[in-house]
């Protein structure tokens, strides 16, 4: 079951360039139990973690919470994750479907409002809901003080950096459940074997079930102190 990512985390470690692993979870609105398990989980194993927070929809008690978190980053999840998308269309909250002004103004509330909130744990890093935003918006960014953008999948040329997620942990178009090991393992092990880019672990803490919370469990286990990889932060990579 592990014997892909094995091998890769040895090449990785035999030529001494270890690959970056990092976590992003994405939805957080308040605090919860499936939330401390998350920040449990990846504190003991020592892991850093990225919670994409929905400005509109948090406040004062997860700024609380996260506030106990030191290895906890916070990205900027859209507005309020709200689809404007017609039912022909896959979700979208900043697609073509409304002005860019009108988006951009959402987004620039939404990072004044996490940036008071989280201070020193907020990151200026744009995780667009559904991992999907018009290119008209991507443009006017770095106007905005965006440093990064994070979506799912390969990195593509964009006006600022894109510091994407690789691997999704759930099954959205079939269970809606956790992934086998095998496959999750097998996708990291190849996402190694692409280049140095860094390899985004994709979580939503709210609906984990327990195949999640224990192939997480297993791969901070199997990863740990591995020379041939290293968990980083968002902030480091930006």
């Amino acid at each position: 079951m592990t014997d892909a990512l094995m091998r890769a985390l040895d090449l990785r470690a035999a030529s001494e360039n270890p690959a970056r692993l990092w976590l992003r979870d994405d939805d957080a609105i308040s605090p919860s139990q499936n939330l401390d398990t998350l920040l449990g989980l990846t504190e003991a194993a020592d892991v850093p973690v990225t919670l994409a927070v929905i400005p509109a929809c948090s406040g004062q008690p997860l700024a609380a919470r996260l506030a106990m978190a030191a290895h906890v980053s916070v990205a900027v999840h859209g507005w309020a994750h709200t689809n404007h998308a017609p039912a022909s269309e896959k979700k979208q909250e900043l697609g073509a479907h409304r002005s860019v002004p009108q988006v951009l103004d959402e987004l620039s509330r939404g990072f004044a409002h996490l940036s008071r909130l989280h201070q020193h744990q907020f990151t200026p890093v744009l995780v667009p809901p559904w991992n999907r935003i018009s290119p008209l918006v991507v443009a006017e960014l770095p106007a905005l003080g965006v440093r990064a953008l994070s979506v799912f999948g390969p990195e593509t040329q964009a006006p600022l950096p894109l510091i994407n997620t690789h691997v999704d942990v759930i099954d959205w178009r079939g269970t809606r459940s956790g992934r086998p090991d095998a496959e999750l393992m097998d996708e990291i092990a190849a996402a190694m074997a692409r280049g140095n880019a860094p390899i985004g672990l994709l979580t939503h803490h709210l609906v984990h079930d327990a195949q999640v919370w224990g192939f997480l469990a297993r791969l901070f286990a199997l990863t740990a102190d591995h020379p041939g990889c290293r968990w980083v932060g968002l902030p480091e990579l930006i």
